[in-house]
């Protein structure tokens, strides 16, 4: 056989095994998911003798058992923003982990509990996110999910979260131990007057919430890394000082923006301005009011401005601010490839499989940030842990990858080839730019001290993986990312 052809055939072979390989390991995933769905049920209840207690096994079991799972045991968690992506992806991995929590309130905008526990079936528990849990319950599934889930209807942006109904907001009150706070507009040009009810004092108003229960022991809050802005160079972990700015031309004063909204609001409808006139100045106004204080969007400027009231009024709570990159679909659990809706670069993703787009700018040099929305949720379980009732400033962490190759190997023959539909591409390059040409580089010094933390308590670092470093981004990104997209999302 002439060596040219030998060649190639060992380079075919070494694809089939790779993908033979990639394949495997996605149905040996789903099945550890099952195993341990059945030992976690099996065990529920059960009492048993452990002979050699101090030997290693034993002793290890228990370690872990102490921790992630067993903390979880007989907590009860309020959950805002339930309906989104990453708070499902929460929710599912509790309720399949540690069945024994004891309940997870679940806030949901609505007007009643009919309508808010109809939005938790159609758009939490009946999505395809909860088929294997289903699988494991059987029919036992609904009984399970009634007495563990309770829907509530509220409203973020209002007073006591707009949880009107006495007796179910003092119940909650009284239980209520961990606050998890997800809820967010995440569009980047959104009204101002909505995103900052919703990011900044929707933050403000679940913290409030958060301290007048009796039991509260944490409050964990979802931001994003790109509250930094556009910086340059090493971004730390760290959290901003009440009233900061970006650019620090401005002086920022929370409560007169809130002002200066209502304001605009009452001159629009002074006017009889139609609604479409309305929302289009209020989303002008928030990129206008950003821009002046240095940061590239409402979205971003919104959030930071949520982190701020966070740190400045959270007392003697102990809280913890995730600050995720974008978030893509799940590497593992509770299956591969999980996603929903278009998100961030996916719009680029998807616009170059059409055909609409061949070309997008950017540096190729320069790193994409993105990170497994299943390794968000395991680092937000473990900070859980090692953080409740350790009271200290806030902790923060950027929950993040660096993948140079995606920029660099995909990308860079795209960047090079440019055509005739380089409008598209400019156009969704100026969205994206934040993004795109982002020159900073996020330090994760927390997140690899939570890391160790979490492996010096024993916890099982392969259930609650948030070590993005093991990922083969090739593979994620060919086989798992896309093909997750291309079924969910589209």
């Amino acid at each position: 056989m002439p060596l040219r052809t030998h060649i190639k055939t060992k380079r075919k072979n070494r694809q089939k095994n790779k993908k033979k390989k990639t394949g495997e390991k996605k149905f040996q995933n789903q099945d550890m998911n099952m195993e341990l769905d059945h030992v976690v049920k099996f065990l529920q209840g059960k009492t048993i003798l452990v002979t050699g207690a101090t030997g290693f096994l034993a002793k290890n079991m228990n370690m872990e058992l102490d921790h992630v799972v067993k903390f979880l045991q007989g907590k009860t968690i309020l959950v805002t923003g339930a309906t989104g992506f990453l708070a499902k992806i929460f929710v599912e991995k509790i309720l399949r982990i540690q069945p024994n929590v004891n309940k997870l309130y679940l806030l949901l905008r609505a007007a009643d509990a009919k309508s808010a526990t109809k939005r938790l079936h159609s758009e939490i528990i009946d999505t395809e996110l909860f088929t294997i849990l289903r699988d494991n319950w059987g029919s036992e599934f609904d009984s399970f999910i009634s007495t563990k889930v309770i829907a509530v209807p509220g409203d973020i942006s209002s007073e006591n979260l707009g949880v009107n109904e006495s007796k179910l907001r003092e119940q909650m009150l009284k239980e209520i131990e961990i606050v998890v706070h997800v809820a967010a507009m995440t569009g980047f040009n959104e009204r101002y007057d909505v995103a900052l009810a919703i990011n900044t004092f929707g933050a403000f108003n679940a913290l409030n919430f958060a301290k007048k229960c009796d039991a509260i022991k944490l409050f964990l809050h979802t931001s994003t890394a790109y509250v930094c802005g556009e910086q340059v160079g090493i971004i730390l972990e760290k959290p901003f000082s009440m009233d900061d700015t970006l650019l620090k031309t401005f002086k920022l004063d929370i409560t007169e923006e809130k002002r200066i909204v209502e304001e605009k609001l009452d001159e629009l409808r002074f006017q009889h301005a139609p609604n479409e006139v309305i929302k289009s100045e209020m989303m002008e106004f928030g990129l206008k009011r950003a821009k002046l204080y240095g940061w590239p969007n409402t979205y971003v400027f919104t959030k930071a401005m949520g982190e701020m009231l966070l740190g400045n009024f959270k007392g003697d709570l102990p809280l913890v601010i995730i600050r995720p990159t974008m978030i893509a679909s799940t590497y593992k659990e509770p299956f591969p490839g999980w996603i929903e809706g278009v998100r961030t670069i996916d719009s680029v993703i998807v616009s170059y499989g059409k055909g609409k787009l061949t070309c997008f700018p950017g540096y190729p040099s320069y790193a994409l940030d993105v990170i497994p929305a299943d390794m968000v949720v395991n680092a937000m379980a473990v900070a859980m842990v090692v953080h409740t009732n350790y009271q200290s400033c806030p902790a923060i962490y950027h929950v993040l990858y660096l993948v140079n190759a995606l920029s660099g190997q995909y990308f860079r023959q795209v960047y090079m080839d440019l055509n005739r539909k380089v409008k598209l591409a400019m156009r969704l390059a100026e969205f994206y730019k934040p993004y795109t040409f982002f020159k900073g580089i996020f330090s994760d010094t927390n997140l690899d001290k939570l890391r160790m933390v979490a492996q010096g308590r024993g916890i099982d670092m392969g259930v609650f993986d948030f070590d993005s470093k093991s990922i083969d981004w090739e593979d994620y990104m060919m086989n798992i990312h896309i093909p997750g997209l291309l079924r969910h999302a589209m």
